[in-house]
């Protein structure tokens, strides 16, 4: 119970990765204050969930790609659990399109979406980490896209990438405070959105392709995330961490 009584926020946590985080670090003891957006049945069965596993959850229904729907989490995580030690950052928007034909507001979107909502919610957090003397931890759930390009994909990259550099930014600024600020770097992870994209043909006929011979679950994401937030990882900072099956390299293999 390595994080035991931790007031841990993770955000986008109705399902897919941040629900794969917020089920690790609930198995770590934390106490967790969860978000989704506003309306979301996800959050609800991920909170009763989590409560049927003992674990100390509050659910919040939050906007987090504005500053007042973050603003809104921090208060409610405060008041829930006291001053909050880490946080879980994976908010992202994804809009495939040819560079050609994507429209500026779609462009716009995901950039706000994936890197302006990070930013705002860090630095929430952050500031009442130092205000309250606490050596906590950020975390950004980031993509191996952030380093490789993909064709239709270019605001969802180019926004990682800036997610990236925005990390280690704030970690090189935090150092002296002793916060802790890593990013994980998932690959071709196995999520309900990712099988709303494919068909289940495509996944049994793509995923055994892949260097590890699989997708990743979201509790690969979960169980990097937990030890980056848990106290073994207190030297570790400025860290771009890729959870992948070497995902980023399969196209460096030799051909049979």
């Amino acid at each position: 119970m390595k994080l035991k009584d931790k007031a841990i926020i993770v955000t986008a946590a109705g399902r897919g990765i941040g629900k794969g985080c917020a089920v690790e670090l609930a198995r770590e003891g934390a106490v967790l204050i969860i978000n989704d957006r506003p309306g979301s049945q996800d959050l609800k069965a991920t909170v009763q969930e989590l409560r049927d596993q003992g674990a100390s959850v509050k659910g919040v229904e939050a906007d987090v790609f504005t500053r007042a729907g973050c603003e809104g989490l921090l208060r409610d995580a405060v008041e829930y659990a006291g001053p909050v030690y880490g946080l879980v950052s994976c908010p992202a928007f994804q809009k495939v399109s040819p560079f050609l034909d994507l429209q500026p507001e779609d462009f716009e979107k995901v950039v706000q979406g994936t890197l302006c909502s990070s930013f705002h919610m860090s630095q929430l957090v952050a500031r009442q980490m130092v205000d309250e003397g606490i050596a906590g931890k950020l975390v950004f759930i980031s993509s191996v896209l952030a380093q490789r390009p993909m064709a239709q994909k270019s605001a969802y990259c180019a926004a990682k990438a800036g997610l990236n550099q925005l990390a280690m930014t704030i970690a090189v600024e935090l150092a002296s405070r002793h916060i802790n600020v890593n990013v994980i770097e998932p690959g071709w992870i196995d999520t309900p959105g990712e099988r709303e994209a494919f068909t289940p043909k495509f996944f049994e006929e793509e995923a055994p392709k892949l260097p590890w011979g699989r997708l990743g679950s979201a509790r690969d994401i979960g169980r990097a995330a937990t030890f980056l937030m848990s106290p073994d990882a207190d030297y570790i900072t400025g860290t771009v961490l890729p959870v992948d099956g070497a995902f980023r390299y399969r196209d460096g293999r030799m051909l049979d």
